[in-house]
């Protein structure tokens, strides 16, 4: 959440930058200020009245003492009065942090100063571009391939689940799995995170902690009572390993790489653009995430981005990767690259990560800390990204890897995992 210190300092400037996100966000930071000034006036007001029943206090036992009882019950009743002032400040105060913490929960990340300013996904620019466009005369999609070869049942899943489900079948759920070892591989031993396996249902306080709730909570697979949720993305149970944590700063930066399955409500409408695997309520996804100093975030952000891309090159698949402009960036995130992989039978890139610096946004609502050199503890900042999201992934290896003969190659890098070069 924001720093409502920051808030007080220059809520101006907060304001204009939240604008440019489009919405109405910007328009709450005035009852943020409201309600802070309320509650600190309560404060204010209550420790003022608490002085004077001190003093009162004192008066009572001097006059007790002096045999005056009358006297000193008169004091006792300007007693009792104040302590029914200093309830219901307790109350007004109450109610107004309430009022105050709800709002902010609600109120997004501030883009990043030099965030390209924009309202959709229109607006995104192109970092850069890496490899050509495979040269495929009539290239299938990933449906038919799977079909040719088995390697997806769309009916199976409906039939099990519903829509927004497949399972994955001989040479395809052999494909899955070596694509999930890959990925993991790679992110531990080439880059330096450590892998954890987590659990897949989280508790409520995690997802508020990362940002998923409460904007996003009809989004989400709600259970008891939406106290628990099924994980939307690994990156809420691995970040939360550090809630409400004090770390050293030679501990960091922290690097954590997970698999998980990710379960979301929101898989779209219906059309080509969402065919076979290409949005699902359930997927697999390899995860990155770091905490990690303040001052180091941004250059980090780069560096976690190239983690990311590293697996496309190495599988030798053509990519790009745009910037995120501040009517498309992520609700708690400052900074956004996203990776879009070349999809022959789609015609168009599909995003396969996203990664993101939530600078101290995420670390303020986990109270997620580092004692610095100087004794002084600060809040971390955090970033994640998608190490990849397996689908799109499986998507677009299948369609750039496809051949005349109808076979499927196999990249030199993920054939030692598959246990061939090729599907035929």
């Amino acid at each position: 959440m924001l720093d409502i210190k920051a808030i007080r300092e220059d809520a101006a400037a907060i304001k204009e930058r939240l604008a440019t996100r489009g919405g109405d966000s910007h328009l709450l930071i005035d009852e943020v200020l409201a309600c802070d000034e309320t509650r600190r006036k309560a404060e204010t007001d209550k420790q003022s009245l608490q002085s004077e029943r001190k003093q009162l206090s004192k008066q009572i036992g001097a006059l007790m003492g002096q045999g005056k009882a009358d006297e000193a019950e008169k004091i006792k009743e300007q007693v009792r009065e104040i302590g029914d002032q200093i309830s219901a400040l307790d109350e007004q105060g109450d109610t107004a942090g309430a009022r105050q913490a709800d709002l902010l929960m609600g109120i997004p990340n501030l883009p990043h100063p030099d965030c390209p300013v924009g309202d959709n996904e229109d607006a995104n620019p192109e970092i850069r571009v890496w490899g050509e466009k495979p040269d495929i005369a009539e290239p299938l999609d990933h449906v038919a391939l799977a079909e040719k070869h088995g390697l997806i049942s769309f009916e199976d899943g409906t039939r099990i689940t519903g829509s927004g489900y497949v399972v994955y079948r001989g040479n395809g759920a052999r494909l899955e799995r070596a694509l999930i070892h890959f990925l993991l591989d790679t992110q531990t031993r080439e880059h330096g995170y450590e892998e954890v396996n987590v659990p897949h249902i989280i508790k409520r306080e995690c997802m508020e902690g990362t940002g998923q709730l409460p904007k996003f909570e009809d989004d989400m697979y709600g259970i008891e009572d939406n106290s628990l949720f099924l994980a939307p993305t690994a990156e809420v149970p691995v970040t939360n390993l550090y809630r409400d944590t004090l770390l050293t700063e030679d501990q960091l930066p922290v690097k954590l790489t997970a698999y998980t399955p990710c379960f979301r409500r929101e898989a779209g409408s219906a059309g080509r653009d969402n065919r076979g695997i290409i949005r699902m309520h359930q997927f697999d996804k390899v995860e990155l995430v770091q905490i990690v100093h303040p001052e180091k975030s941004f250059e980090i952000l780069e560096e976690l981005t190239g983690h990311a891309e590293a697996i496309l090159q190495k599988l030798g698949l053509h990519y790009r990767v745009i910037e995120l402009c501040t009517g498309d960036i992520g609700f708690s995130s400052t900074k956004t690259y996203d990776i879009e992989v070349w999809s022959p039978g789609q015609d168009k890139f599909l995003e396969v990560s996203s990664c993101s610096n939530f600078t101290d946004y995420q670390a303020r609502r986990m109270k997620l800390r580092f004692k610095d050199e100087n004794g002084k503890n600060q809040i971390c900042h955090t970033l994640n990204g998608s190490g990849t999201a397996l689908p799109r992934l499986y998507v677009a290896l299948i369609e750039q890897y496809q051949q005349a003969d109808g076979s499927i190659l196999i990249p030199e890098a993920l054939a030692p995992y598959f246990g061939a070069d090729s599907i035929i």
